[in-house]
């Protein structure tokens, strides 16, 4: 199928980043919230960083003002149903995700496939309570969206071989790379990344390093670019959080017991960057180490 227009659900941090490359793309989108202050901070926010991608060279400025007029916002979840393509980019709970897509579906074209963004979520589960699992799978888009070049591209256990085929070459033309998972729990890239940031959690707990001597050692150690307690304050501690809990029930193996000091920072609202305190606190000029 040729996809035109695409409807994104969600207008955060991962929802305004799929809309930016999407209408980069040359792709009619259509981004829907619940909230309109959030589709106003979504525009800004996609316009914003247009610029300063027009302003590094990346693209020109023409670029830009033709892909911000192909962004279009809405309240009203049942005029996506036109689209050709869902991505739900909407909070990480399965029990929402669930509901958007009950509410969806009567509003759909048969063609319309509908994907998640979902990080850890199972793609079979989600698809089973839909008119169309054959079209329907994962779309998992990595943050910052615009710079990142991966996307996860996760069947459902019923999905068919012409949605795979539309997605991918969704992919290919946002100029990215797909990578082809299995839905199992977190998938490919969480799979391997949240247990390693669970460890450094551990690892700080037990007293083996404080976040400095931490985030430093695999940096200088292991040549990663940032840390990762840095790491997990920019993707959110609730986020790495729920990800370890879903690979925890979903594999019953005791390796992925999410460690407490992480449910501690959680329970305290120490979320990362977003709430300004995490592993390092944010609030002043330059971040601070919190343990």
């Amino acid at each position: 199928m040729d996809v035109k227009s695409v409807g994104v659900i969600g207008a955060g941090q991962m929802g305004n980043g799929i809309a930016h490359v999407l209408a980069l793309a040359e792709y009619d989108v259509l981004l829907n919230d619940v909230n309109q202050d959030a589709l106003n901070a979504a525009l800004s926010t996609i316009e914003g960083n247009m610029a300063r991608q027009a302003s590094r060279g990346k693209i020109t400025e023409e670029a830009m003002q033709a892909a911000l007029k192909r962004i279009k916002t809405t309240l009203e979840l049942p005029e996506l149903g036109q689209t050709d393509l869902v991505i739900e980019a909407a909070t990480e709970r399965e029990t929402i995700k669930q509901a958007i897509f009950e509410d969806l579906q009567p509003h759909l074209q048969p063609h319309t496939i509908l994907t998640s963004n979902t990080s850890s979520i199972s793609i079979t589960r989600l698809a089973s309570r839909t008119d169309r699992p054959e079209r329907f799978m994962g779309f998992h888009f990595m943050n910052p969206v615009p710079v990142m070049q991966l996307v996860e591209l996760i069947r459902g256990i019923a999905t068919d071989e012409p949605t795979f085929n539309t997605c991918k070459a969704v992919v290919d033309r946002l100029g990215k790379t797909a990578a082809s998972a299995e839905d199992f729990p977190a998938f490919i890239v969480n799979r391997i990344l949240m247990p390693m940031i669970n460890e450094a959690v551990y690892t700080l707990y037990e007293g083996v390093g404080n976040v400095q001597s931490i985030d430093q050692s695999m940096k200088l150690g292991a040549n990663h670019p940032m840390g990762p307690l840095e790491l997990a304050d920019f993707i959110g501690l609730d986020t790495c959080l729920a990800i370890m809990n879903v690979l925890h029930d979903g594999l019953a193996d005791t390796k992925y017991r999410p460690c407490p000091l992480l449910t501690k920072y959680v329970e305290a609202g120490w979320l990362g960057r977003k709430t300004d305190r995490g592993f390092y606190d944010y609030r002043g000029e330059v971040p601070v180490p919190t343990r």
